[in-house]
């Protein structure tokens, strides 16, 4: 049986009518428009620095999809700093390491929510090689295993300016959104950021401006601006 989850960051799911979440249906269905002549599958949320909402952000995302019937897998590739366990009350005993390093197949690792149609894979023990492990041809077998049984793939990752897990990530992705916390985060990051991203060719559909303080009601307000222009 999924666990019931607590966490306030998942707004999608305990407020699903309060603004915010509108903003986060909003972004889905950019999204699903960015791309008429593609099929956006799988998409990874990045971010320059931590605590710009990118967790927060894919985590809402993931719930809109499910809401919307899409059969949901949500994947915690940030093997240095995992949270998708934290958020969705899951162990860690096992994931995509386990995986990866082919320690247990795919359907014991992938865990249910307490949202109908998303699943979780969280990362599992940490390893010594994140970015080798990320960057395996286990990898690329992995996701086309998935992609056979999920209608959207979400990865979260570490910050892009951290390491460079996110951008090996990118490369397997069909599109990557760019989270900026408004006012926190100096141009010049969010600029080497996009850099870091184009250089390795990844399709950014777009940025969310997080945290943005025109919303005082909500304390918090997204936007989505498509095109990719920061």
């Amino acid at each position: 049986m999924p666990r019931q989850n607590n966490n306030h960051n998942l707004i999608t799911m305990e407020n699903p009518k309060s603004p915010i979440s509108e903003a986060y249906r909003s972004l889905r269905t950019n999204i699903q428009f960015s791309a008429i002549d593609q099929n956006i599958k799988v998409l990874m949320v990045a971010s320059s620095k931590s605590g710009e909402g990118k967790t927060t952000t894919i985590t809402n995302l993931a719930v809109t999809y499910a809401q919307e019937g899409k059969r949901v897998l949500l994947i915690d590739a940030d093997l240095r700093k995992p949270s998708l366990q934290q958020v969705f009350q899951l162990t860690n005993r096992t994931g995509l390491t386990s995986i990866l390093l082919n320690q247990f197949p795919l359907m014991e690792v992938i865990r249910e929510t307490s949202v109908d149609n998303l699943f979780v894979i969280t990362s599992g023990p940490i390893p010594p090689n994140p970015s080798e492990i990320l960057g395996s041809q286990r990898m690329l077998s992995f996701l086309e295993e998935v992609k056979e049984i999920y209608d959207v793939i979400l990865f979260d990752t570490p910050p892009v300016l951290a390491v460079t897990d996110s951008l090996i990530v990118s490369s397997f992705c069909d599109g990557v959104l760019l989270v900026v916390h408004a006012g926190k985060v100096k141009k010049e990051l969010v600029k080497k950021a996009k850099s870091s991203l184009d250089h390795v060719k990844a399709k950014i559909l777009g940025v969310v401006l997080n945290n943005n303080s025109r919303s005082k009601a909500d304390g918090q307000y997204y936007y989505y601006y498509y095109g990719g222009k920061e």
